[in-house]
């Protein structure tokens, strides 16, 4: 089991990555979006140029807003900065897009982009469509140093059956935020092999590479679950699933059926909803994976956050990844909220990194 580190990209907080390398966090993941944070490859281009072995790309890219040839590009600038040491996840905006007032990209046009994008990736050429029009595109200058292309793993983000079958199609690795248990990941499995089945693709689960997004707090000596400083360090990340859930009733009419989020749903939408429909899209993910803000400290549970995160003492702690592990799961980025984020990176990183091996 890999640990790695999401990033809410913040283009003068670089030393964070750097730190990540130094205490042997194995990927540093770049988050994408543009509405909140700072751009994801300008705040990689200076990460890539400061360290030297840790893993960086993004976490992940928003295909919605970059035409196919813009994002290989990107990416394969980064890796000229860092060659093979970047990697490019990629998905369909879920939180990028609905900041703005849109939905994601829909499941057909992503399978239209990751079609065009996997050759340009490996400095081939691909049918574009842009504007209704198609033509074959392809980085006319890959080999004069503007760019490195050919060995950049792509790794598609999946959280239901459909898009995970898009990882299985067209990734070396899906890209997942699943609840942190063994079962959950038994499904992302059959999602993934489904898709590469249909597509005649073999799976190989010792080279496809399965990162999910969560974060961890390492207990005290007898602390409560819910105690107010691991409220503070996973609060952000917790809450972010309830901005999740808002935008998949507000845009498809889908309700929480059970778990925490039910318990707490009608007092959450009250809430919100006292920001009028227009503007509600920029409420739902105020502080998002930052911070929580005032009114939302309410709904930090106990149940939100075992269904969301990874709490415990060291010894639980790696007892849950070995699980996961032998779930399939090949690591676990941790995303701490902005304040407190270097405290939880340097506990992980003293007692929980050690004991994987």
């Amino acid at each position: 089991m890999q640990l790695g580190v999401c990033v809410a990209s913040k283009i003068d907080d670089i030393d964070y990555v750097v730190r990540a390398e130094e205490l042997g966090y194995s990927h540093a993941w770049m988050a994408d979006s543009q509405m909140i944070w700072s751009d994801v490859y300008a705040s990689l281009a200076l990460a890539a140029h400061r360290t030297s072995t840790i893993q960086v790309g993004t976490g992940v890219a928003v295909a919605a807003t970059r035409p196919a040839p813009v994002t290989a590009a990107s990416i394969a600038t980064i890796n000229q900065i860092a060659p093979g040491r970047t990697f490019l996840g990629i998905g369909t905006g879920n939180t990028a897009m609905r900041i703005m007032g849109h939905k994601p990209m829909r499941i057909a046009e992503f399978d239209e982009y990751l079609t065009a994008l996997r050759p340009l990736l490996d400095g081939e050429e691909a049918d574009v469509t842009w504007r209704g029009k198609t033509s074959p595109v392809k980085h006319l200058m890959a080999d004069s140093g503007f760019v490195r292309l050919g060995d950049i793993p792509l790794y598609v983000s999946g959280f239901g059956p459909k898009s995970l079958a898009l990882a299985g199609r067209h990734g070396d690795g899906a890209v997942l935020s699943i609840p942190p248990d063994p079962v959950a990941m038994s499904r992302v499995w059959t999602g993934i092999e489904a898709g590469a089945e249909a597509a005649g693709v073999t799976i190989d689960r010792d080279s496809f590479h399965t990162s999910s997004l969560t974060t961890i707090v390492v207990l005290d000596e007898g602390e409560a679950v819910d105690s107010e400083r691991v409220k503070h360090h996973c609060g952000a990340f917790a809450i972010a699933a309830l901005h999740y859930t808002y935008d998949q009733y507000r845009n498809f009419g889908r309700l929480p059926s059970r778990g925490p989020i039910l318990d707490i749903w009608d007092n959450y939408r009250a809430v919100v909803e006292q920001t009028p429909p227009e503007r509600r899209h920029q409420r739902v993910h105020a502080g998002h994976n930052c911070w929580v803000v005032p009114d939302e400290m309410q709904f930090i549970t106990r149940d939100l956050i075992e269904a969301t995160c990874i709490v415990g003492t060291r010894d639980q702690i790696v007892d849950r990844l070995a699980a996961l592990d032998e779930a399939g799961l090949d690591q676990i980025m941790i995303l701490p909220p902005l304040e407190p984020r270097y405290e939880v990176l340097e506990r992980v990183g003293a007692e929980i990194l050690p004991a994987l091996g």
